[in-house]
């Protein structure tokens, strides 16, 4: 069903946003604060507003993707006599502390409001096998689901307005340290000539999904806190680590990621948990593990 939205903030994402709400037949309405980017979303089909309150008065649905919080207040905060009985969904990116204060100002003002999180980059907005997180308001998503599936899959979090945020940071630092993970071994193996490092990721490609197991198993032990060592011991990970090391010296890869595991490892060893899994490691990375 063709609904209506608006659009705040035309940047990369934020054109991309509005492209994905066209292609699905929405109604769109765009504004950005510096005037041009419009363009080629008016020959699509949106409409430009002449300035922010028109832009909120067209729509419902108020999506916003600026570029701080600092900003989207500076747009809207001489707007919420207009937001009121509206729905804003924030898919500008900062702290989930900045997340829980945009939400009682969203309710001291009397409007629906749902932070989110955007599990993609500018071009795969509008597929569906991308995640847009959303939490807070559970009407607000209810009632607008299937406009902002538009956008990509809408993942609900919940009504803690903060985890949306808080999954987004979470979720980049897991992509860093894969990231990261593969830059290394790319090196490594790439040391012995050029040209391997397709090779070597169709192979690493292939190995995340047993990853994706062993993470499947840790979080139940994590979340009872509890780490049986039935698959493989922190005492036999000590061992394999030390092979990387060794290789890594040899051929002179130096991301400092194997060294970061050995120490991780080696504090659970030390501590008396050599066998148990590597779930038992979150412990070592909570706030009390450092201490």
């Amino acid at each position: 069903m063709s609904t209506k939205v608006t659009v705040l903030g035309l940047g990369s994402m934020g054109t991309a946003l509005a492209g994905a709400f066209l292609a699905a037949g929405h109604r769109t309405t765009v504004w950005n604060r510096t005037a041009g980017k419009a363009a080629a979303l008016v020959e699509k089909g949106a409409a430009e507003a002449p300035d922010a309150a028109a832009a909120v008065a067209a729509s419902p649905l108020v999506v916003v993707c600026l570029a701080t919080y600092d900003t989207v207040h500076e747009v809207l905060d001489p707007l919420v006599g207009d937001l009121a009985g509206r729905t804003v969904v924030n898919l500008t990116s900062g702290a989930p502390e900045q997340a829980a204060e945009a939400a009682r100002w969203a309710e001291k003002h009397g409007f629906r409001y749902l932070d989110g999180a955007i599990m993609t980059t500018p071009p795969g907005v509008g597929n569906p096998d991308f995640m847009f997180l959303y939490s807070g308001s559970p009407e607000a998503l209810a009632e607008h689901r299937a406009t902002l599936a538009a956008l990509g899959d809408p993942v609900d979090l919940g009504t803690d307005v903060t985890l949306a945020s808080l999954y987004d940071t979470a979720l980049l630092g897991l992509m860093w340290s894969t990231l990261t993970g593969w830059a290394h071994g790319v090196a490594l193996v790439g040391t012995d000539g050029e040209g391997k490092a397709a090779a070597f990721t169709a192979v690493a490609n292939r190995w995340m999904r047993a990853i994706e197991v062993f993470m499947s198993t840790y979080a139940p032990q994590a979340d009872a806190r509890s780490y049986p060592g039935d698959d493989a011991t922190l005492d036999v990970h000590l061992a394999a680590i030390g092979h990387l090391v060794h290789a890594s010296e040899a051929r002179g890869v130096a991301s400092g990621l194997p060294e970061l595991f050995q120490g991780l490892v080696k504090r659970g060893i030390d501590a008396g948990h050599g066998g148990d899994s590597w779930g038992r490691l979150v412990e070592f990375v909570r706030a009390e593990g450092r201490a």
